[in-house]
């Protein structure tokens, strides 16, 4: 699988999804339908409608400040922010898929960088772009080892805008002194152990959880911590041992975590979860660093909070030295009502404006290799750091789209929304495996 082979920041990407054919597109629930409608309209730029799921706070801000900046380099084109609202695109992506099967794509439209948007490249229904990526000098800017891994075929079908790490610890100091806990836990035994110590000492959360898909986003962490990087990547290969003792363990420890997680988890997004630790209502909360831009961008969208007070950051239990990454991407749909428009918009996402304007909001960082790091403080210069060290290992996210395909995808969720009930390991560690032998073929 895509990110899986990687193995360090200057190896990542060999063989690009090219490798992981067998295994991404065997498996893959294609989308009904195809993109149509030529390129009759293809000099049409009185208009582009972007479709993305950026409405929560942080991400809202980014897509602002592109938009302004787009609206200034192309004036008289007319911007749509056809942004739905949930976490994760969960939303999004139901609708996206209705209006793909009825010929009524977008302009353009968000999607995770990786084996995500396989489904839409084998259903003919996104362009290739490797004539606009020479045509704007961006083969040049951006790292050959992402290239290869948003490529298919020899050819890139998305422009990627932001890295993001899936594998951060966000805590509250003043609830970890409240129980006695000196700093983040390291491992995976060490979290389970400070998760009990909240409990018995304090009247807070010792985790806290939001919608479903943060249930799967807590697992894949927990999966990289117990199994570490080879182990985790290896789960995405052709073959994959989901039913072995260390599988085991690692569910079972999943399994004691999710004892210790708040209440309200259903009720709530990923928002109201990370919130409740800078807020001191929680412990922890595992959760993407696009959390960042969110405790500290400023009201209405942000929360104006500290770093180092109000909250930190630490890398998930039993993952140091390992980025759990993903990025997010925009597509040149084919048939898209205004594709002049549609271009003009790849064009504002793949600069380095564009990227400087989004990221620092985002809480991200840019995909560009060219990006003026003084823009980039906080948590965001350890990201950057690290994202550019080459001796970080990489694992690609399953959940954010990297290495699973959207059925996989689909039946690691069913799996993780059964567990939630059942609270079972075992039947959670059969239906992974099931799925593992089903989807990746």
């Amino acid at each position: 699988m895509l990110g899986s082979r990687v193995r360090a920041h200057r190896n990542r990407g060999r063989g690009g999804l090219t490798a992981m054919t067998a295994v991404a597109l065997g498996g893959a629930l294609v989308l009904a339908g195809c993109g149509g409608g030529g390129d009759k309209k293809s000099s049409d730029k009185s208009k582009v409608e972007v479709f993305s799921w950026w409405t929560g706070p942080g991400e809202a801000d980014g897509l602002a400040a592109m938009k302004a900046d787009f609206e200034k380099n192309n004036p008289g084109t007319t911007f749509e922010n056809a942004a739905i609202a949930g976490g994760s695109g969960t939303q999004a992506k139901a609708v996206l898929a209705s209006r793909l099967q009825n010929r009524k794509p977008p302009d353009s439209f968000q999607g995770h960088a990786g084996a995500e948007l396989l489904d839409y490249v084998k259903a003919g229904q996104i362009e290739p772009l490797n004539s606009f990526y020479d045509e704007n000098g961006m083969t040049k800017v951006y790292p050959k080892q992402l290239l290869d891994q948003i490529s298919y075929q020899g050819k890139i079908y998305s422009v990627p805008v932001n890295i993001h790490r899936s594998n951060m610890l966000w805590y509250s100091p003043s609830v970890l002194k409240e129980a006695g806990i000196a700093g983040p836990p390291k491992t995976v035994a060490e979290f389970i152990a400070d998760l009990k110590l909240v409990q018995a000492k304090t009247k807070k959360v010792p985790l806290s959880l939001g919608a479903q898909w943060t249930a799967d986003h807590l697992l894949e962490s927990v999966l990289l911590g117990d199994l570490g990087t080879d182990g985790y990547n290896a789960l995405w290969k052709p073959g994959a041992d989901w039913s072995g003792p260390q599988m085991t363990k690692a569910l079972n420890d999943y399994t004691e975590i999710v004892k210790y997680t708040s209440v309200e988890a259903a009720s709530t997004d990923w928002q109201g979860a990370s919130k409740a630790v800078v807020d001191g209502k929680a412990a922890f909360n595992i959760m993407g660093d696009w959390a960042y831009g969110y405790f500290i961008g400023n009201a209405p969208n942000g929360l104006g909070k500290k770093l180092g007070t109000d909250f930190n950051y630490a890398p998930s239990p039993g993952t140091d030295g390992t980025y759990l990454w993903l990025s997010d991407s925009f597509t040149l749909p084919k048939g898209a009502p205004h594709r002049a428009g549609a271009l003009a918009w790849l064009k504002e996402a793949g600069s380095k404006q564009g990227q400087d304007l989004f990221n620092p909001k985002k809480g991200s960082v840019p995909a560009r290799t060219d990006a003026d790091k003084s823009l980039y403080t906080g948590y965001l210069a350890y990201a950057f750091q690290q994202w550019n060290n080459p001796s970080t290992k990489l694992a690609g996210s399953m959940w954010h789209g990297v290495v699973a395909n959207n059925k996989w995808h689909t039946d690691i969720d069913t799996a993780v929304g059964l567990f939630l009930q059942s609270k079972d390991a075992s039947k959670l560690q059969k239906a992974l495996a099931d799925a593992a032998k089903n989807d990746a073929q």
